[in-house]
C-alpha cells in the first residue's frame, strides 16, 4: 500500500509539472490572444480560460513535456523558454486584431470619420470598433478556440519546449506576419481610399468649374454620407434588402 500510495503521488507530481510548465506558454498567449485576451475581458475570466485550454492541451504534450519534469533546472529553464514562446504565438496572432484596427483607422481617416471615437478599451476611432467587434464576432463563430488548441497543441512540434527559439527562424517569421497585417489592412480599406480619393478629385474640378461654389461645405457632409452607405454595403451585403 505504501509503495502504490508512492506512486500515485509521484505520478501526481509529475503531472503538476506537466500542468504548470502547460500552462506557462498557455497563459503568455492568453494574455494577448485576439478575443480571448481583450481589454474588456476580466483578469479573472481570462485565468479561467487559460486553466480550460491547459486542461485540454496538457494531456496531449505530456509526452513532449516528460524529460522537462524530471529536474529542477528544467523546469526553472522553461520558465523562461515557455513564457517567451507563448509570447511569441500570441503577438502573432494578435496581428489580426492589429490589421482591423489599422484598416478602421485608414479608412475613418479617408472618409472624414476620424473624430468620431467610439466607446471601449482603446482609444480608436468608431469605424476600428466596428472592424474589431465584427471579426472578433466572426472569428468565434468559425470556432476559434478549436483553432486555438490545435495551434497550441502542434506549436510543441515547432517549436520545442525546453529550448530558446531560434532567433534567425522568429525574426522571419514575425516580419512575414507582420508584412500580411498590414497587405490585409490596407486590402480591408482600399474600397474608402479609393472612394476618397476619386471623391476628392470630382470636387476640385467642381471648384475649378464654378469658384463661387462652397465646396468644403458641400464636400464634406457628401463625403460623410457617402462613407456610412459604403461601409453598410461592405458590412451587411445590401443594406436594403436581405443581407447577402
Amino acid at each position: 500500500m505504501i509503495a502504490l500510495a508512492q506512486t500515485l503521488l509521484d505520478m501526481a507530481g509529475q503531472g503538476a509539472i506537466t500542468g504548470f510548465l502547460t500552462f506557462l506558454r498557455i497563459g503568455a498567449v492568453m494574455a494577448v490572444l485576439p478575443g480571448f485576451g481583450e481589454h474588456t475581458v476580466p483578469v479573472r475570466v481570462k485565468l479561467g480560460l487559460a486553466i480550460a485550454f491547459t486542461a485540454i492541451v496538457a494531456p496531449s504534450v505530456a509526452p513532449v513535456l516528460g524529460p522537462l519534469t524530471s529536474g529542477a533546472a528544467s523546469v526553472l529553464i522553461s520558465l523562461a523558454t515557455e513564457t517567451l514562446i507563448g509570447l511569441s504565438l500570441g503577438l502573432v496572432l494578435r496581428l489580426a486584431v492589429l490589421a482591423l484596427e489599422m484598416a478602421g483607422t485608414m479608412a475613418a481617416q479617408s472618409t472624414s470619420l476620424s473624430q468620431l471615437f467610439g466607446a471601449g478599451g482603446e482609444p480608436m476611432p468608431t469605424m476600428s470598433h466596428l472592424f474589431v467587434a465584427g471579426g472578433l464576432a466572426l472569428a468565434m463563430m468559425a470556432g476559434l478556440h478549436v483553432q486555438v488548441a490545435e495551434v497550441l497543441i502542434l506549436s510543441y512540434d515547432v517549436l520545442p519546449p525546453g529550448a530558446f527559439p531560434d532567433a534567425g527562424t522568429v525574426r522571419g517569421w514575425g516580419i512575414a506576419h507582420i508584412a500580411r497585417a498590414f497587405a490585409l489592412a490596407f486590402s480591408l480599406a482600399a474600397p474608402f481610399v479609393i472612394a476618397s480619393v476619386i471623391y476628392n478629385i470630382a470636387l476640385g474640378a467642381i471648384n475649378r468649374a464654378m469658384p463661387q461654389l462652397m465646396v468644403a461645405f458641400v464636400g464634406a457632409p457628401a463625403l460623410t454620407l457617402g462613407a456610412l452607405m459604403l461601409l453598410a454595403v461592405a458590412l451587411l451585403g445590401n443594406p436594403f434588402g436581405a443581407p447577402a
